[in-house]
Parts: structure tokens; C-alpha cells; sequence
């Protein structure tokens, strides 16, 4: 590829330092074998330039993402010196809304029976994508309190569902079924409980499945979901859901793949061009924070669907294949059996990778 791609580089807080490192080293590694013609553009934000001098996301920088970059890799957000997390809620949602990424895609993929968590499964029954309405619902901050501190108070928050909101993230599930030759998609609501709004998601979901004859819709409520996941999850292919519902169920996913160390994520706008956002789904985990004892594999499989989203084909699965051999090998963090540290964990992944590159 000829033309130089941008990526902006946001380490983020805590362990967020740490993997982006790592993931750092990965792109740098794969670039000497196979050149991929980006330029990686490392930005001060997070947790400590907030403590410097309040800066969360300058609008000029933020400008300049949107119209230079073709990705964000951001690591993980969240720091207890700043107890509002002020600068977390900026940038984090300040992309998401503000790009209009409003389809959070979340692999739960099993890459080995060591870390299937469930009896009488294995690694090959948990194989699925959860679609994640990423840029309505309860996020948006509806709502309020009112008597605050009294026994009278009140406090409201409105779950926000437009038909343009609901429609493009059930199309993009639709689409993404089509493209990859699924042939189920799993649309969760609450529509019994939350009969208003998500009746929306019910309805929409239904008319959009008469434009996909070859996919089969399967409504469910969000609690039987749950249960599904850990006794037939090999029979869910593509989840579809609201904001706070996709929160849930995605890490309940997390559990189904060896942890939130394994669990990678993508932040997309499938319908315009522009930066789309990057990154691993764990959380800062302060107390970890630049011990060497955080797992890289989720910033590593971050960056193998970056690349992927990029145009770099196939190079998403020699990470996903390298990722396994080390998992097989016990080559990895102490969360998933191992004895490493972050650093020589990525050590090992790149000498597995290298082979395969």
C-alpha cells in the first residue's frame, strides 16, 4: 500500500501505558517484515495531562485526528486521582460521539480449551461478534437529579433510542453477517420491561431481517441472552444490542474468552469515511500499573483488527494464530496461566509472529 496511513497513539492510564507499549513494538515488528506504510503520531493525553494543566481533548487536536488519521489505538482510560474522570468521559466519548462511531464491535472468540471457563465446552463453541450500539441509550446523560441528598430525592437517567440510531446498528450486524457468511443474528432488548423504547429495537430489527432472507433473526430478551452465552453459545453467531445492554454482555463475553486480558475492540462508523477507534477493552487497573504484569494480547488483537480495518489483509489472523501458539504454549501473563511478564510476553509473540509474517 502506497499511501502513508496516520494512526494516533493514545496510551491512556494505568496498565493502558503499559499494553500500548507493547502494541507499539508489535506494529514496529510487523512493519520491518511486511511494510505497512503508517505513521504513528504518540499524543500526551490521558490521566497525567490532566493533572498537568486540565487538558482533556483540545478541539485542534481532535480536528486534526478527524481529518489526518484513518485509526485511533487508544489504551485503556481511568486514573483515582481524578475522581470524576473527567478526562476519561472527554476523550473516550469525545471520539465516539463526536465521530459518530456508533457500532462498538466486539469479538468473543476462544482462541484455546485452556481458557474456555465453561464444562463440556470447548474453544470451538465460542466463536460470536457483538454488535454494541455505541452513541445513545443511558450514555448520552439524559436526565438528573432533583432533592439531592434528601429521603425525597429523585434521580433520572433517559435511555435514548432514535429510529436512525437503532436502524444503522442493526443494519451494520446484518451487513457484517452477510459479509462474513453468518447465518444468525441475535437482536437483545428488553422490549417486555422498557415497553416504549425498546418496542423500537423490536420493530426495526424485524423489518430490517425481511431485506436478509438468509440469515435468520432471532429476538431474545437480554436476561435469556445471558443465559444462552454460557449454555449454547455455539449457536450464537452475531449479537446485536443497545448501549448499556452491549456494556454488560460483552464482558460477560470477556469471561467466555479467558478474561478482559483477551478481549479486543473496534469503535466503527461503517457508512462514511474517517478515523475509526481502536482498542482493548480491559481497564486501567491502577494498582498493576507498570509492574510488567499485564496482558498484551487484547492490545495485540486490537491491533490485528486495526490493520484488518486498515487494508492490511491477513495480518489479523497471524496475530490471532501467534497469540494462540503462546497461549498453548503457557507463554504468557500470570491471568491466563502463565509465568511472563508483559514485556516477555510480547517478546514470545513476536518471535511466533515473526515465523508466520
Amino acid at each position: 500500500m502506497s499511501k502513508t496511513q496516520r494512526v494516533a497513539v493514545i496510551p491512556g492510564d494505568g496498565i493502558g501505558v503499559d499494553v500500548l507499549r507493547e502494541a507499539v513494538r508489535l506494529l514496529e515488528a510487523i512493519d520491518r517484515k511486511r511494510p505497512l506504510a503508517l505513521s504513528l503520531w504518540s499524543l500526551d493525553l490521558g490521566a497525567e495531562r490532566y493533572l498537568r494543566d486540565k487538558t482533556t481533548l483540545p478541539k485542534e487536536t481532535f480536528e486534526e485526528i478527524r481529518d489526518t488519521c484513518g485509526a485511533i489505538l487508544l489504551g485503556a482510560m481511568g486514573d483515582p486521582r481524578v475522581p470524576g474522570l473527567e478526562h476519561a468521559r472527554d476523550i473516550l466519548f469525545g471520539f465516539r460521539f463526536g465521530l459518530e462511531l456508533y457500532a462498538n464491535v466486539r469479538p468473543v472468540k476462544c482462541l484455546d480449551d485452556l481458557l474456555c471457563p465453561l464444562k463440556h465446552k470447548r474453544a470451538k463453541d465460542i466463536d460470536f461478534t457483538v454488535f454494541r450500539e455505541n452513541t445513545e441509550g443511558v450514555y448520552v446523560g439524559v436526565g438528573g437529579q432533583v432533592r439531592r441528598g434528601t429521603p425525597d430525592e429523585i434521580a433520572i437517567n433517559e435511555d435514548i433510542n432514535t429510529r436512525k440510531g437503532v436502524e444503522r446498528i442493526i443494519r451494520a450486524a446484518f451487513e457484517f453477517a452477510k459479509r462474513t457468511g453468518k447465518t444468525r443474528v441475535h437482536m437483545a432488548d428488553k422490549s417486555n420491561a422498557m415497553k416504549h423504547a425498546h418496542e423500537l429495537w423490536y420493530r426495526t430489527f424485524f423489518e430490517l431481517a425481511a431485506e436478509y432472507p438468509g440469515i435468520e433473526a432471532r429476538h431474545v430478551y437480554v436476561d435469556a441472552l445471558c443465559l444462552y452465552m454460557i449454555q449454547e453459545p455455539e449457536n450464537i453467531q452475531v449479537v446485536v444490542t443497545n448501549n448499556l445492554f452491549g456494556d454488560i454482555v460483552t464482558d460477560l463475553g470477556a469471561a467466555l474468552q479467558g478474561g478482559l486480558g483477551m478481549a479486543p475492540s473496534a469503535n466503527l462508523n461503517p457508512t462514511r469515511p474517517g478515523p475509526a477507534l481502536f482498542e482493548p477493552v480491559h481497564g486501567s487497573a491502577p494498582p498493576l500499573a507498570g509492574k510488567n504484569l499485564a496482558n498484551p494480547f487484547a492490545a495485540a488483537l486490537t491491533v490485528g483488527m486495526m490493520l484488518e480495518h486498515l487494508g492490511h489483509q491477513g495480518i489479523e489472523t497471524l496475530i490471532e494464530d501467534s497469540v494462540r501458539a503462546c497461549v498453548v504454549e503457557r507463554q504468557c501473563t500470570k491471568d491466563i496461566g502463565g509465568t511472563l511478564g508483559t514485556t516477555q510476553t510480547m517478546d514470545r509473540l513476536l518471535e511466533r509472529l515473526n515465523d508466520r509474517l
